[in-house]
């Protein structure tokens, strides 16, 4: 036992067990370790000189079992205690990933309830040296895995930071980008990289202080083969992929991106060009805030450029844009649409603003963006998240001061100052106009369900914008002296600050007249407003009606009473077909609650009726067109959808009389709104998701109708086709379905209807009382012309 003491040396107790390697034996049963046994206070002996490795604190020589044959083969690195048993100087097996003796004590802790406050902890507490020249285990300890993640992680810098200094002595490349046929991955490969100046602490999902891990290291993009064609930047899917091919060096174009700062969040650069030029192209509404023409010369900027466009706006559009750029988008039943790329972007666009949210940073910059990602939110039909936004917009405009005129002031006796600072040109001056007016625009028609407004018309002292042709031309006009506490704001039009973006504004903002007086006048009413009241009786009711039903419409200038199609039909301007059709979905809202179709001299029919028929004849002459409708303002969803509910009401009067001629006629009609809302939906989910409220309200016209197939009643024979279930043909006055109205408003004055419109053969407004009216409603042939679009006819902005 001397001899065996004396080749089997410790500094300390340990107990090393079978189990944990790859013995030879099928024993698994503990080993004892026969320790040297010394007085307190002498010596240990002197290990014998055989050429043994030194041995550490808590470690045992691999020679010590010479039968053991170890996972690493024949290395002489030596087996460790663990640490915590090491230090109370008691027997250890070296088990992983806990050792016995831990084990035992975690055992003895949870078998006692923990006093208040405290938990026990989930696992024993065991840790281990890391051994020099060994990886780390898959279960030891978290925190040995952060600490060596640390120190890869500041190799990683430090290797970035010398490769960007050395790429920053040569020529930089701007647009200067060089195409390459790759496209960064989504998720960021490099925590290190900055775009716009900002570093890595600046991104919305880094911190301001530690260090924060890659998602992804330089080492996946040795994957990219520059000659392999599954690296394209884009697969045929439209999604984003991380496409590998089999081994390679990274690509030099690739890497100059990367090492000139480019985001590797966003799209390639040509690639994020055709996204930013299908954005202004196609989108009827985000696009409006943005000054195009300084954008996209932005674009050739450097990444780092202080003019670059700041990210969370690149991203905003990106999402937006995909709606006519991306190819893989799957639409489930519910009409919810589901495409990865979006999703990517939208997320990204989301983490800016919580950035924001809490930092204060590029708050204007986001907030654009913020408005961009709404709208993408509200085509969607996503209703929980446009009504955060919405109020979240209109909160942050406020103490930037965006309503006051001219977007700045100084004067407030106990309101602190400006967070912006005065617009340093008259573009940024009026980027800040139309970033304000769309947020009160988005926040009018978010609204239109009955909802509070996040600020009142009373508190916009904001003047309205330039015309776009000024805006973009950077023409050096004085400010539009026309805003909403403007004398006569809604039926002046001064040509010279004049085109359709006002238009439509100034219709917006009446609908929002009409949804304040509606909320006011019920908050405290005991009763619902019916069919046998007269409204006109209430206050502030006839002046609204005489504004909104007749005055605008009439004041609408000559040049704009055009619904904005050219003379071929070639294209449309969407702001101003916009500003023909809201006022008359305005008056719905305002007369619905009180039409009473038995009341042969009722005005809130007349008003709903006569209204309907302008919606249906404004969709009417753009189905004439090869123009695609699901490039018109998502918000003529929401129109067709209130002309189709007084035309469901309609239809139950007619049921009721047992008219079933007309009754198949108005059928027509809901049918020919449903299916422009479908048509809608099959690029935007806000069509279909209103197609299907419709349906809701359709049930018990549905139960009762006489009709065979109700819901299939002038729908087209087939898509793409101007076609229908009855033939066209010119119709005479005698064919045509005469508008019910009243009495007292038989001057067609007072009842424009679509002033100006050049209306098509399929309706004509007829000034005889209701009851006429609908005595000699017949059914028109050429209601039921409805097609599906998908042309490229140009939507000009």
């Amino acid at each position: 036992m001397e001899m065996g003491e004396k080749s089997h040396e410790l500094e300390c107790y340990t107990y090393l067990t079978v189990a944990d390697l790859t013995t030879s034996s099928t024993s698994a049963r503990p080993v004892p370790l026969h320790l040297n046994k010394f007085q307190p206070g002498q010596m240990p002996k002197a290990p014998s000189a055989s050429g043994r490795p030194a041995l550490r604190r808590n470690q045992v020589s691999s020679t010590t079992f010479p039968s053991v044959s170890r996972d690493v083969s024949q290395s002489t690195y030596p087996f460790q205690a663990c640490s915590r048993v090491g230090k109370r100087k008691l027997k250890c097996d070296a088990a992983r990933p806990h050792c016995g003796t831990c084990v035992k004590q975690w055992q003895a802790l949870i078998s006692v309830p923990p006093p208040v406050g405290y938990a026990h902890p989930a696992e024993p507490q065991c840790s281990y040296d890391p051994v020099e020249g060994l990886s780390i285990a898959p279960n030891v300890d978290p925190t040995e895995k952060i600490r060596v993640l640390e120190e890869q992680i500041s190799q990683l810098k430090s290797q970035l930071n010398e490769s960007r200094n050395f790429t920053s002595r040569s020529a930089s490349p701007s647009r200067h980008f060089p195409h390459s046929g790759h496209r960064l991955t989504s998720a960021s490969s490099i925590s290190g990289m900055s775009t716009n100046g900002r570093t890595p602490e600046d991104s919305p999902n880094g911190s301001g202080s530690g260090i924060v891990l890659p998602q992804a290291s330089l080492e996946m993009m040795h994957r990219f083969s520059s000659d392999s064609p599954e690296s394209q930047f884009r697969g045929s899917s439209g999604s984003p992929e991380l496409r590998q091919s089999g081994g390679g060096s990274i690509p030099d174009p690739l890497m100059d991106m990367l090492f000139a700062g480019w985001d590797p969040d966003l799209p390639e650069p040509d690639v994020l060009s055709h996204y930013v030029n299908v954005f202004f192209k196609c989108d009827p509404c985000g696009s409006r805030v943005l000054h195009r023409p300084s954008f996209l010369a932005s674009l050739h900027l450097h990444p780092k450029d202080p003019n670059y466009p700041h990210p969370a706006i690149l991203h905003a559009i990106c999402a937006s844009a995909s709606r006519w750029a991306s190819h893989d988008i799957v639409t489930l039943p519910d009409g919810t649409r589901k495409d990865r790329f979006a999703d990517i972007h939208v997320s990204k666009t989301r983490g800016y603003i919580d950035k924001t949210m809490a930092t204060g940073q590029d708050i204007f910059h986001v907030m654009q963006a913020c408005i961009i990602l709404s709208w993408y939110f509200y085509q969607e039909g996503r209703w929980v998240e446009v009504w955060i936004f919405s109020g979240f917009q209109t909160r942050v405009a406020v103490p930037l001061r965006l309503n006051y005129p001219g977007t700045f002031s100084a004067v407030g006796a106990n309101s602190p100052g400006a967070y912006l600072a005065p617009p340093k040109d008259l573009k940024d001056l009026e980027s800040r106009r139309r970033t304000w007016w769309m947020t009160i625009m988005f926040d009018r028609i978010v609204s239109v369900g009955g909802w509070l407004h996040g600020v009142d018309e009373r508190d916009i002292g904001t003047e309205f914008p330039l015309r776009s042709i000024d805006f973009e031309s950077d023409s050096n006009i004085a400010n539009n002296p026309q805003y909403l506490a403007t004398r006569d704001v809604f039926i002046r039009h001064p040509p010279q600050y004049t085109d359709s973006i006002p238009l439509f504004m100034k219709s917006v903002m009446l609908f929002g007249r009409v949804t304040d007086y509606n909320t006011r006048s019920t908050l405290r009413a005991a009763i619902p407003p019916s069919k046998t009241q007269h409204p006109f009786e209430q206050l502030g009711f006839a002046e609204l009606d005489q504004l909104v039903c007749v005055d605008f419409l009439n004041s609408i200038p000559p040049n704009f009473r055009h619904l904005g199609m050219s003379d071929d039909g070639s294209a449309v301007d969407t702001d101003l077909y916009m500003a023909h059709v809201v006022p008359h979905a305005a008056a719905i809202t305002l007369h619905n609650a009180y039409v009473n179709f038995s009341d042969p001299n009722c005005v809130s029919t007349a008003r709903c009726v006569s209204a309907t028929r302008s919606i249906l004849a404004a969709y009417y002459r753009l189905s004439e067109t090869s123009l695609d409708i699901t490039r018109l303002h998502p918000f003529v969803t929401i129109c067709w959808y209130l002309a189709a509910v007084v035309q469901i009401q309609l239809c139950k009067y007619f049921i009721e009389i047992n008219d079933t001629a007309r009754e198949s006629t108005v059928w027509g009609e809901i049918n020919v709104l449903r299916f422009a809302m479908l048509t809608y939906g099959s690029r935007s989910p806000i069509g279909t998701r209103q197609e299907k409220l419709l349906q809701g309200l359709m049930t018990e016209i549905v139960r009762l109708t006489s009709q065979m197939q109700p819901l299939e009643v002038g729908v087209p024979l087939y898509p793409f086709s101007h076609a229908g279930v009855f033939p066209s043909k010119e119709v005479t006055s005698q064919d045509r379905a005469p508008l019910p109205d009243s009495s007292s408003f038989e001057d067609s004055s007072t009842s424009p209807g679509m002033n100006g419109m050049p209306m098509g053969p399929q309706l004509t407004s007829v000034s005889s009382s209701p009851s006429a009216s609908l005595a000699g409603w017949t059914s028109p042939e050429v209601h039921s012309r409805a097609r599906s679009h998908a042309s490229n006819a140009s939507y000009p902005h």
